[in-house]
């Protein structure tokens, strides 16, 4: 008499929708852990751009101690994956700034500080400082105050903690997915090419640094 039950009869499209949601459901719980542990370790790359780098010494140091949650400075922006534009920011100053973000490996966020970055603050006639940031690279977080305090730079922190470990789209997607709108832009405002290109060759600077 026969049981009924035929382990090997199991229709094969059925056992392969039954692994891939097997596998499916795997992914999503690796992306939740993962997204976990990013969004407690943050690495924010020493570059203070303007007045709010000020901020930054009484945030990183033992008053407030962003390091308890995770944000831990570095001296790189190949180690790093934040940068934190601290006010306004001259042209001259974007270069370095676009320079950096673009040696950061992915994922890489950013969070500005006060309203420079958003519509140029109290330098928004000035001809050599920029009005709108986003035009040039994505912001994830804007911190407002002119300055921030530490309470309000952590506050930013945790914003971006929440939405990195929620696994919400990035500026750094934003950035990919519109580059030629980025580049456009900022050829606008700085030329041709972001000096010093990726060609130079550091070595022969003497003869013009051409690789």
């Amino acid at each position: 008499m026969e049981s009924g039950f035929h382990g090997s009869d199991l229709d094969s499209s059925l056992k392969c929708k039954l692994e891939e949601s097997g596998m499916a459901n795997t992914h999503a719980i690796m992306e939740k852990a993962v997204n976990w542990f990013r969004s407690r370790s943050i690495f924010v790359v020493a570059y203070g751009t303007g007045c709010g780098a000020i901020e930054m010494p009484p945030t990183f140091t033992s008053r407030y101690d962003a390091e308890r949650m995770g944000v831990v400075g570095v001296a790189t922006p190949r180690q790093a994956d934040l940068i934190i534009l601290s006010g306004y920011l001259a042209y001259k100053t974007l270069r370095r700034v676009i320079r950096t973000y673009e040696q950061m490996q992915r994922p890489k966020y950013v969070i500005t500080l006060g309203s420079c970055p958003i519509n140029g603050g109290m330098y928004w006639d000035s001809y050599n400082t920029i009005k709108k940031l986003d035009d040039y690279i994505p912001v994830d977080v804007y911190v407002t105050g002119c300055m921030p305090r530490p309470e309000s730079v952590i506050e930013g922190f945790v914003l971006l903690q929440e939405r990195i470990k929620n696994g919400e789209k990035a500026g750094w997607q934003k950035y990919d997915e519109n580059l030629k709108f980025y580049k456009d832009n900022q050829k606008r405002v700085l030329g041709g090419h972001i000096d010093p290109s990726y060609e130079t060759d550091w070595y022969n600077l003497e003869n013009g640094g051409v690789a």
